[in-house]
């Protein structure tokens, strides 16, 4: 897992697994938004897995997929309200990390 500090409150990783949000949560995570659609490759896990632990840990996630057709106006939607809602620092993910930043940047704008 490499993840990458944005700000205070924003970090990106590549793709996470269900074993490794244990060490999310020790790092001080408090939310999680999953950019990455659901079987975008064969070996990613599900997001629905990923939400039952993550959420077995108390920590709170969403899905905000970014898919082919990029940072949606409807993506950028559920960007903004994980961040109205979602406690802070959070952790965004997809295959490499450059899909959470880019929404990230995009949204961030917009709430500044």
């Amino acid at each position: 897992m490499d993840i990458r500090q944005i700000d205070d409150e924003y970090s990106v990783s590549g793709q996470i697994t269900v074993d490794e949000l244990d060490e999310i949560k020790a790092l001080g995570f408090k939310s999680i938004v999953c950019h990455r659609p659901d079987g975008e490759s064969p070996d990613q896990p599900p997001f629905a897995v990923i939400e039952t632990r993550a959420k077995e840990l108390g920590l709170q996630i969403t899905h905000v997929p970014v898919g082919p057709m990029g940072v949606t106006e409807e993506a950028v939607q559920g960007m903004v309200d994980a961040l109205d809602e979602f406690e802070r620092p959070m952790l965004g993910y997809c295959r490499s990390g450059a899909r959470s930043t880019a929404i990230y940047q995009k949204t961030h704008h917009i709430r500044a």
